[in-house]
């Protein structure tokens, strides 16, 4: 019997992606240390509000209980992906690598994009993941090089117009 194929919850975990600029990395380490510095007090309001007992009926230790274990879940995870970062330093080369802001042409459209990490990717912006449909597809290609993307619709062709 074949079990039918469904699509991950929102709740699902994603792969972790390691790639990140030198502004991202400064970004989470500043975060993580505005954290570890608001864990102190919180820790020590949980602690002052567990004197007044009975637990049960104490919302505000329940609440400051919450808040605790929020910062830290949060610090356990910036933790993980600050000790995992691989710091992208995009080579001048004219071959499309991560880090690269690419330009492109799709009939008399001119688009830019910049190739980042999972974790900084921003469409509105022109960041795009190296992991996506167009990102993968544009890796390891020069100037002047013509590719198709097919979508459920259409065929959409892109020539790289330059390299930065």
């Amino acid at each position: 019997m074949r079990l039918p194929y469904r699509k991950p919850g929102k709740y699902s975990q994603t792969k972790f992606d390691p790639l990140l600029t030198e502004a991202k990395f400064a970004q989470l380490k500043k975060e993580l240390e505005k954290l570890k510095q608001k864990q102190k007090p919180a820790a020590a309001e949980v602690s002052r509000l567990a004197e007044l007992g009975d637990f049960s009926e104490n919302v505000e230790y329940q609440l400051a209980k919450g808040r605790l274990r929020g910062i830290n879940q949060r610090i356990l995870e910036l933790e993980f992906q600050v000790n995992r970062a691989e710091i992208i330093k995009p080579k001048s080369s004219n071959v499309i690598q991560i880090g690269h802001t690419v330009t492109l042409q799709s009939g008399d459209k001119i688009l830019v994009y910049q190739i980042l990490g999972s974790s900084e990717t921003n469409p509105q912006k022109g960041i795009i993941s190296h992991t996506s449909p167009l990102g993968a597809a544009l890796l390891g290609h020069r100037v002047g090089k013509k590719i198709i993307m097919k979508t459920t619709d259409e065929e959409i062709e892109y020539t790289v117009v330059k390299i930065d």
